[in-house]
């Protein structure tokens, strides 16, 4: 089932003012996809995430889901959440402790009342599905955390909900279970051929799930897009500096005659923004680090401020200031750099960024890029 929601308005009083958890928010989900929601926390994600399952009342907008329309400020209309047909994966899984595994996977369809015979068939299946068969008995209180995700996984499956919902429901688990649990949520996802609506704020849990990805900020949606697309050319110097890790490096910079200048800094203006940026216009500059080099006739000249190792990559992230900015490298391990070490940097002008000062909106080249 597709997701459509327009204009979506979610505001609360907080401390004599009004927080807007949610500013004007339109997303299209496809059916069948796994659609991220991304961004730091308190940007809106679960705000949006609750609009959506009926836990929270929007103050402005349209849900549909399925074409059915179901919320509606304009019309008055408000499907409660036990009639949306969604199922719903929580951080804290909200196992019931007093009940064992089969008890807490059939509780949704005990509650509908529906046939025993039909509820045991059911339960059996999803546990297979999600690799718990044989531990229909076990208590809920004395399985491990990650099983405990999957048994909250089967009970959000066996109801064969229309979408299914994920707020950060990897959290609280460490990060060998994490990886092993996000893999079982994509085989099984994919296996039913469900919509899902993920929210997360790991970055590698979104490249790994996601089809598409909304980058939220402050209530309001940044950019959507696959996670390369959003990664290789953002919409703006919220998103560069969001996305990566670690993120874009920006750099607020002037152009004078035909160069990007800055503190103890001087860029020749790249060739794709010729003729497209007037002198005195200030831009900023993005590059990420694993797009700069080290080249002794390089035009970035500083020393090594630290150095921090990535063993598992076979790189280092390497610091140092320039233009009064903390800014960072990805470079081989095998180059030798201690603290103090003199640096000189390059970069190809195809891995430049600019952006509007002002507005941080991304500023596209002659070709309209």
């Amino acid at each position: 089932m597709e997701i459509r929601i327009q204009g979506l308005r979610r505001m609360f009083p907080a401390h004599g003012k009004v927080i807007r958890a949610l500013d004007g928010v339109d997303l299209d989900i496809p059916a069948r996809s796994i659609f991220t929601l991304l961004g730091p926390s308190g940007c809106g994600k679960t705000t949006l995430l609750r609009c959506i399952v009926g836990l929270e009342v929007p103050d402005a907008g349209e849900i549909a889901i399925g074409g059915e329309t179901v919320f509606s400020s304009a019309r008055g209309i408000f499907v409660p959440p036990e009639k949306r047909g969604l199922g719903m994966v929580f951080q804290t899984y909200a196992i019931w402790p007093h009940m064992n595994v089969f008890q807490n996977v059939a509780y949704p369809l005990e509650t509908r009342k529906l046939p025993r015979m039909e509820i045991r068939e059911r339960v059996r299946r999803v546990l297979e599905f999600v690799q718990l068969a044989g531990l229909e008995s076990r208590p809920a209180t004395r399985l491990s955390g990650g099983q405990q995700q999957r048994v909250a996984l089967a009970r959000a499956l066996v109801a064969e909900p229309r979408v299914i919902l994920f707020d950060e429901p990897l959290s609280n688990l460490d990060a060998k279970l994490r990886t092993q649990t996000r893999i079982e949520i994509k085989r099984l996802l994919r296996r039913f051929a469900i919509t899902a609506l993920y929210v997360t704020h790991d970055q590698t849990e979104a490249l790994a799930l996601a089809d598409r990805i909304a980058i939220m900020r402050q209530g309001q949606v940044d950019q959507i897009g696959t996670y390369a697309e959003i990664y290789e050319r953002p919409a703006n110097t919220h998103v560069a500096g969001f996305m990566g890790s670690p993120p874009m490096n920006l750099v607020p910079m002037r152009v004078t005659e035909g160069r990007l200048c800055a503190e103890g800094l001087q860029l020749p203006l790249p060739a794709a923004w010729a003729g497209v940026l007037r002198t005195g216009q200030q831009v900023v500059l993005g590059v990420r680090p694993e797009h700069l080099r080290v080249e002794p006739a390089g035009p970035l000249h500083t020393v090594v401020d630290v150095v921090e190792p990535v063993l598992s990559q076979r790189v280092q992230y390497v610091y140092f200031m320039l233009a009064g900015r903390r800014l960072v490298a990805r470079l081989p391990e095998d180059l030798r750099l201690a603290v103090g070490d003199p640096l000189s940097l390059a970069m190809p002008e195809s891995a430049l960024h600019l952006f509007d000062h002002e507005s941080r909106q991304r500023l596209p080249d002659a070709t309209g890029r």
